[in-house]
């Protein structure tokens, strides 16, 4: 069944480019609504003077054990922007420079910077916040006891005029749609059972997977990348059936336009969450698109 047939997070973006719209929501899950557990998502978007683009999303684990997942996730899609949002500036009009140091550094050394920047801001936090610290054999503090109460998820995408960057740790879905069909940006790794992949393990990082391609000349209007947490494709039974509310969308949005599918963005995944997983949902859009839609 498609969780299909109402408040956004963001604007739709008219700063750029007209033709270029980028909006999401958060919605917390039916099963966080009745156990009384706030979300745990966040995301966050960028968009730079030169029309690039910096979206994330990350899903807090939610856990007994992860108290303050929501902090964790919040502070992950900042990272996440403000690292990326530093490389752009760094190589402001060079962007084959920008795109020969991301395809051989990706995964290694912003995944590295991710990984650090994330547990860094994390004890800071921690210790701000004046809670307990965690004591390890020694009697010292145990740092990675912290990490492990803010517990998240990571996924991000950088869209320029030239490139697409998009990086991954952990679950959920990185997705491209044109009238040519839908595929997976990132194919992650699959975890049996609801474990997942999260920042705050030891060298997160190595579990980080990244993806640099070039954009198409004449690429294929109109486009949709949608960034969700693993909320969302769980409500659905299959990945066909993923799938198909993914193009759903995109067909939505090319007959209705981004004001009414933002408008009702929220209340959609909702229901989606109630007829579903029951986890919280977060579902972030970049929308590109010929004048006059």
């Amino acid at each position: 069944m498609r969780h299909f047939p109402h408040v956004m997070e963001f604007e739709p973006d008219e700063r750029v480019l007209y033709m270029m719209q980028i909006f999401g929501a958060s919605v917390q899950g039916a099963s966080h609504i009745r156990s009384g557990k706030e979300c745990q998502d966040s995301l966050k978007k960028v968009v730079k003077d030169s029309g690039a683009v910096i979206l994330s999303v990350a899903d807090g684990h939610g856990s007994d054990s992860c108290p303050y997942s929501k902090t964790g996730s919040f502070t992950a899609v900042n990272v996440f922007c403000k690292i990326m949002g530093d490389y752009l500036d760094t190589y402001a009009g060079q962007p084959e420079m920008l795109f020969t140091f991301l395809k051989r550094e990706g995964d290694t050394k912003i995944a590295q910077e991710i990984d650090a920047e994330w547990k860094r801001r994390i004890l800071r936090l921690h210790n701000r916040s004046k809670r307990e610290i965690p004591l390890n054999a020694d009697g010292g503090s145990d740092s990675g006891a912290i990490y492990r109460l803010y517990g998240s998820t990571l996924l991000g995408l950088v869209i320029t005029e030239d490139f697409l960057f998009a990086f991954q740790l952990g679950d959920g879905d990185i997705v491209k749609v044109s009238e040519s069909g839908v595929y997976s940006v990132i194919e992650a790794d699959k975890i049996l059972g609801t474990e997942t992949h999260s920042l705050s393990k030891a060298e997160a990082w190595k579990k980080a997977i990244t993806l640099i391609r070039r954009r198409e000349e004449n690429e294929q209007l109109p486009v949709m990348y949608m960034l969700s947490t693993d909320g969302l494709s769980n409500s659905y039974k299959n990945d066909e059936e993923f799938q198909k509310t993914c193009m759903d969308y995109c067909v939505l949005l090319k007959e209705h336009g981004v004001k009414a599918v933002s408008d009702q963005l929220k209340t959609w995944l909702q229901e989606t969450s109630e007829m579903g997983s029951g986890d919280d949902i977060t579902a972030l859009f970049f929308y590109e698109a010929a004048q006059g839609r």
